[in-house]
């Protein structure tokens, strides 16, 4: 499962759940998984054991989200937007529908 309009270090907005509304950046994208993990988003405490690096206890983290719910943020209008695929001096590239802006994006092979 892959969907490519989001990638690494966007700005991203959460469509359903518990933090829906929020806003984020992208830190991972799992393609495989179809999940990402969003700065600051769907954060749960986790029982970590007492390690040579870690002292252990109750940590903090943030988990994966679906990315069927994520959209792409446009600043602009203040809202998420769907992207469509345009021709930018021949090249790909993402525009966002609310706002018409182009983002650059780097299209790559495979999952």
């Amino acid at each position: 499962m892959s969907i490519a309009r989001i990638r690494k270090n966007d700005t991203v907005i959460v469509t359903h759940g518990n933090d829906a509304g929020r806003t984020g950046t992208v830190k991972s994208v799992n393609r495989k998984e179809g999940t990402a993990i969003v700065e600051g988003l769907n954060k749960h405490k986790k029982a970590v054991r007492r390690t040579e690096r870690t002292q252990g206890g109750l940590v903090e983290m943030e988990f994966p989200i679906p990315l069927c719910k994520l959209m792409p943020y446009d600043a602009e209008a203040k809202k998420g937007s769907r992207v469509k695929t345009v021709e930018k001096d021949g090249k790909k590239a993402l525009a966002l529908k609310s706002s018409g802006k182009t983002v650059d994006f780097k299209w790559t092979k495979g999952a």
